[in-house]
């Protein structure tokens, strides 16, 4: 291995690697057949670039630039507010379609899958190539938008194909050609080595994760750690991260964000939008049956500096109910009235399961009992009628004041339109169809 090409012939194992191409400005693309072709970003109520097409990629824009810039650099951009809604039920449509072609399917990301197709080319009388491309030809017909491919041995060397060729490009290595592909790869590209590691790769004289992968298993051990170490066996066509299909379930911990423009000195609209933080995490740690032992709270000013508290809890909770006086109190001790501010946010921290957690001595069970019972059913309603149907009072300047005002407040597409059983309150969880005429 140390001298030779690397030369595995077979397909011991076959893992494929989707990635969406421009994936919110491609949705907007997709139910927007007009802005086809033409330099679109998402990010407007934000004033920043979130995504951009890759017609606005070739005018220059980047990701996270500031809009007034990206207008200077293409004055004909077109700026969309970002629609997570809209974007969600394409990433749910397009995992559904990988489901067609395997059962295990690992979504990575939003816009991102793995997929084990290992054995499948006799259920499909299909190499895995063409089975790629027939999952690739799929995505485009029904949803509209593109996606880049790969397949090879291993998760690192499939992720590497997907972005050997985009946007809409479908690579191929097999075991017999890991070298050539590898050969054309910096290091620093590799998935899962980051800029830290990549310098001291240089170090050693190692520029190329071919250079990586031809060193001899002794010399991997003596300088990296584990988790390089199996990058290195994955590099070998050697598939050590296995497909986990079955979605994410735990959390170490949960954190919810919101901005607004333009930026408010209001300290109870400020407040309502922390409440608000709190209340979405806490529904999201009791789907999953965990509590919190600590709370984390910052604010963000106008010049993009953050300030923030961590609090300790007596008792892991999930009711925001128990955790209204320690937020205030962390408020007070961080809000300054003559500060203006453009983003809140809470993380809940220390997350264990919620059956595991033990009264105090100081704690009053039928209370707590009495709280378990109104979330429950808080919980039941936002089931039947939508999220927030039921919300505490402090969150309610939030709702009453809009998010973002000015040119920034275009309210999404899929806000102002319905689907059938849909109403304001209640939305369907159904995937998005598209049909290209």
């Amino acid at each position: 291995m140390t001298d030779q090409p690397l030369t595995i012939g077979s397909w011991p194992q076959a893992i494929l690697h989707m990635d969406a191409d421009a994936f919110f400005a491609a949705c907007e693309q997709a139910i927007h057949p007009e802005l086809r072709g033409k330099p679109v970003i998402t990010g407007k109520e934000r004033g920043i670039v979130a995504a951009a097409s890759y017609e606005a990629k070739a005018r220059g824009i980047t990701r996270a630039m500031g809009l007034v810039d990206a207008k200077k650099i293409c004055p004909d951009i077109i700026a969309m507010p970002s629609d997570y809604e809209t974007y969600s039920l394409f990433s749910v449509r397009m995992f559904e379609i990988l489901r067609r072609f395997s059962p295990d399917v690992e979504e990575y990301s939003i816009d991102e899958a793995f997929v084990d197709l290992t054995g499948l080319r006799r259920k499909f009388h299909s190499s895995y190539g063409r089975i790629a491309e027939q999952i690739q030809a799929t995505v485009h017909r029904e949803l509209g938008i593109t996606v880049s491919i790969g397949v090879s041995l291993s998760k690192v060397l499939a992720k590497a194909g997907s972005k050997y060729n985009k946007p809409h490009g479908l690579t191929v290595i097999p075991g017999r050609d890991i070298h050539r592909y590898l050969d054309r790869l910096p290091v620093e590209k590799v998935w899962g080595i980051g800029p830290n590691t990549s310098a001291f790769m240089n170090k050693l004289g190692i520029r190329t994760a071919l250079a990586f992968a031809r060193k001899d298993k002794q010399f991997v051990k003596k300088h990296f750690t584990r988790p390089h170490q199996e990058i290195w066996c994955e590099l070998n066509g050697i598939s050590v991260y296995p497909v986990t299909a079955e979605s994410k379930s735990t959390y170490q911990s949960i954190s919810k964000t919101k901005t607004f423009t333009p930026p408010s000195t209001d300290r109870e609209f400020v407040f309502a939008q922390l409440s608000k933080n709190l209340e979405n995490a806490c529904i999201k740690a009791r789907r999953y049956g965990l509590a919190a032992k600590k709370l984390i709270l910052f604010l963000r000013k106008k010049d993009f500096r953050s300030i923030g508290v961590e609090l300790k809890l007596s008792r892991a909770t999930s009711y925001p109910a128990e955790l209204f006086d320690s937020l205030r109190k962390g408020f007070d001790q961080i809000y300054e009235s003559t500060i203006p501010y453009r983003l809140t946010g809470v993380v809940l921290g220390g997350l264990e399961p919620e059956s595991r957690v033990q009264f105090t001595l100081f704690d009053d069970p039928a209370r707590i009992e009495k709280i378990e019972k109104l979330y429950h059913s808080v919980d039941e309603l936002s089931a039947r009628f939508g999220k927030h149907t039921v919300q505490h009072a402090s969150s309610l300047p939030a709702k009453l004041q809009m998010q973002h005002d000015g040119d920034r407040g275009d309210t999404a597409m899929r806000k102002n339109s319905l689907f059938r059983g849909e109403n304001r309150r209640q939305r369907l969880g159904m995937p998005m169809l598209h049909v290209n005429v």
